[in-house]
């Protein structure tokens, strides 16, 4: 019998907006914006009307947070599945090295990572005798991926482990190779255990995106500090953050109910 006869969840971080939250961040911001209201000058625009304003601006700057979200996603999957394939292999080397890659990246501070790869990354690149320059999104990009690949690889391990032994017992009596029940058996049993932390963690990588903001890249964040500054009006502080907060809620809670739906049409009795 090579069919799994339960579903053991990875333990991993939570990430569960909940519809609370909105209806609490709806309130705040009402009540910021008529606090800020009450405090504009006779002759200014409105609250609403100045956030209204900057509004496309602000979108450009988060349409390149969620691009950042999903390039670093995607760079963080492709190095993660072999590097947690890895921490299973039957060379000690091999598994010990994908094994301390795994916890160094997994357990480093995410903005640090970003200065590192700010700071390493060069920038600009000579290909063919063309100049190339690489953006500061690019590498705080190539810096997010980094711990999204530590974790990913840490999935992959845990759904390979938490098929039952079993499973390679009968397969290895059918003479499978290790290959073979790797790549036809279990892989693809651990595709549904994976998707959901997977998509857990994507959901955390692009509430982490503003990180960038730090490092000098002009995405939603800074931004809003820059029409902040422009504006010069302290009544507007509250409502502009919770107006990019309120955005970054209406994006990553689909993605939450999305995983617990999952998950639940996924686990077995």
């Amino acid at each position: 019998m090579l069919l799994p006869f339960r579903l053991a969840r990875p333990a991993e971080p939570v990430f569960s907006p909940t519809a609370r939250w909105g209806l609490m961040l709806i309130v705040l911001f009402a009540l910021s914006v008529g606090a800020a209201e009450a405090q504009t000058s006779a002759g200014q625009p409105g609250i609403l009307a100045t956030i209204w304003k900057w509004t496309p601006l602000l979108a450009q700057g988060f349409a390149l947070n969620i691009a950042i979200s999903f390039l670093a996603m995607a760079i963080g999957t492709a190095a993660g599945v072999p590097l947690g394939i890895c921490q299973i292999s039957l060379l000690p080397p091999l598994r010990g090295g994908s094994w301390f890659v795994t916890q160094f990246f997994r357990n480093s501070p995410w903005l640090v990572l970003l200065f590192y790869c700010m700071l390493l990354l060069p920038f600009e690149v000579n290909i063919a005798g063309h100049i190339v320059p690489i953006p500061g999104w690019i590498k705080s990009t190539v810096g997010l991926s980094l711990p999204v690949m530590a974790n990913m690889s840490e999935l992959v391990r845990g759904a390979i482990r938490s098929i039952p032994a079993g499973q390679w017992e009968a397969a290895d009596a059918l003479a499978f190779s290790r290959r073979q029940i790797l790549w036809m058996i279990i892989l693809p049993q651990c595709v549904k255990r994976m998707t959901p932390p997977w998509m857990n963690l994507y959901a955390i990588l692009t509430v982490a995106t503003p990180l960038c903001s730090v490092v000098g890249v002009s995405e939603a964040m800074t931004l809003t500090r820059d029409a902040l500054a422009s504006e010069a009006r302290n009544e507007l502080l509250v409502p502009m953050y919770l107006y990019l907060l309120a955005a970054f809620f209406v994006y990553c809670y689909p993605i939450a109910r999305a995983t617990q739906a999952l998950e639940k049409k996924f686990a077995v009795k």
